[in-house]
């Protein structure tokens, strides 16, 4: 089942079930789904974002909701936080099982081998290509970081 078959079957459930934070999270999604589309229809992409992309999309979407959540914590309002939480997880459950930390690392180290990298300057080769393979599976920001440790050394 492709990501926008199972969007509209979430939303479906999340409507039958009355969950408000649900709903709202899963239009949001849908709502960034079709303007990514648009956009990538406009570049004469027919069929609109691949599901990597749609992947990417919604780990950006998680990525916003910590620095809300964190944000709202510094604030002392705790309910907005908590808010922002509960859609977190309600996107995760559209995400693929998340690689480990271990797994993470194994990863970037047969990539640079793969790729045969050597400098700091490659990095965007080994950078793309986690994306690519792994989109939805590992926080890129902390992908990056071991990519750019490994090649420091």
């Amino acid at each position: 089942m492709d990501k926008r078959t199972e969007f509209n079957n979430a939303l479906k459930e999340a409507l039958k079930s009355k969950d408000t934070v649900a709903i709202g999270t899963i239009r949001l999604m849908i709502a960034a789904l079709k303007d990514r589309d648009i956009e990538a229809r406009g570049k004469g992409n027919a069929d609109g974002i691949t599901d990597s992309e749609i992947l990417s999309m919604l780990q950006s979407m998680i990525k916003q909701r910590q620095e809300s959540q964190k944000t709202y914590e510094d604030a002392g309002r705790p309910e907005l936080a908590e808010r922002e939480a509960v859609e977190i997880e309600v996107i995760k459950r559209f995400l693929p099982q998340q690689l480990g930390e271990d797994e993470v690392r194994s990863k970037v180290d047969e990539l640079i081998i793969e790729l045969n990298v050597t400098d700091i300057k490659e990095m965007g080769k080994v950078m793309a290509e986690l994306k690519s393979r792994y989109a939805g599976q590992m926080d890129m920001g902390r992908a990056s970081g071991l990519v750019k440790e490994r090649l420091a050394s």
